[in-house]
């Protein structure tokens, strides 16, 4: 009887945890598309009220952390005992880099499934990290998905094609960024619990966002006339938007909190293995809305490269799990 109650009580936390991810990618493809509005300048939706990529993504993240306030509290300020507060502070650096490089592909014009198609390069940079910087073993399997990854983005960017740009390398960037943030949480998970993982990302994320601003602004300062590329030549500004453009920005920090509680709450009910394929959600979604709102229609290159990523992320996915299984098995 208590098999049948546990195997009942697995079953229903497993679907709500499948219910949180599905909404924390529906979740992404709404934030990816107010970055697209808020910065991209070739986006018709609130043309006269655009923003310089670094400070909407501040914004965005610092109203987040606000929002997220009873999150913090829930976790407990106990969770910041440490003995890797270097560690916390290059992950939440790397994580803002990611997030600012992002936006600025909006920015620069990088159209909407294009810049979603590459950020699905990021668990082959994950799986390079993991080899050469925390020992895990290299198998064939894993150098098949990521060749065969490589190639799907190469098909998205285009290049040899007229639809290439250097532009088009940033989502490639900002996964490479959120893919080292992910290598050094495997790092730390050794050692710390989820909670403090999450409760020291919410609490630097919008300070290394203002780290980056600072920068960029002693940049343009400093540096020649056009030098900078246009998206960041205006540097960086604290000022608040108004009309529609905040309220916009509220809603974007409003929906960035509820993507954390999700996760958060997916996490703690499954593992990460079981709800790793539905992170690939994010593609189809993300393109789906470019489509209709946007009426941005994907290359014919777009697919087969979706295909041959997205594959690939299936395809190392069941060969992971599978190992699992039988280490537990064995066990």
């Amino acid at each position: 009887m208590n098999q049948v109650s546990s195997a009942s009580t697995a079953r229903n936390l497993a679907l709500q945890a499948t219910l949180l991810m599905i909404g924390a990618q529906l979740i992404f493809a709404v934030v990816n598309f107010s970055y697209d509005i808020l910065t991209n300048p070739w986006n018709p939706i609130l043309s006269d009220q655009k923003m310089a990529s670094s400070s909407a993504v501040f914004w965005q993240y610092l109203i987040g952390t606000l929002f997220a306030v009873p999150l913090i509290l829930r976790i407990g300020l106990d969770k910041l005992r440490t003995r890797h507060p270097v560690l916390h502070e290059v992950r939440a650096l790397l994580s803002a880099v990611g997030a600012q490089v992002f936006a600025f592909g909006f920015a620069s014009g990088v159209p909407f499934w294009q810049m979603l198609g590459l950020l699905m390069t990021g668990p082959f940079f994950v799986i390079a990290g993991s080899v050469l910087l925390l020992g895990e073993r290299l198998t064939a399997q894993r150098i098949a998905a990521s060749v065969a990854a490589f190639a799907g983005a190469l098909l998205i960017i285009g290049v040899g094609t007229e639809s290439f740009n250097w532009a088009t390398v940033l989502p490639v960037l900002a996964a490479a960024s959120w893919a080292a943030t992910t290598v050094i949480s495997k790092y730390l998970s050794r050692e710390e619990e989820p909670e403090s993982l999450t409760l020291y990302l919410l609490l630097l994320i919008s300070l290394n966002h203002a780290l980056i601003g600072i920068v960029l602004g002693i940049l343009v300062a400093l540096l020649p006339s056009g030098m900078m590329p246009a998206g960041l030549s205006t540097g960086f500004t604290l000022s608040f938007p108004g009309g529609t453009a905040a309220l916009l920005l509220v809603f974007l920090g409003l929906v960035t909190a509820a993507s954390q509680y999700a996760l958060w709450a997916a996490y703690k009910r499954a593992d990460a293995t079981y709800l790793q394929p539905f992170d690939d959600l994010k593609l189809p979604l993300n393109v789906l809305l470019a489509w209709v709102v946007l009426t941005q229609v994907p290359s014919p290159w777009f697919w087969p490269g979706a295909v041959l990523i997205v594959g690939a992320s299936l395809y190392i996915f069941n060969q992971e799990s599978r190992k699992l299984r039988t280490a537990g098995a064995l066990a």
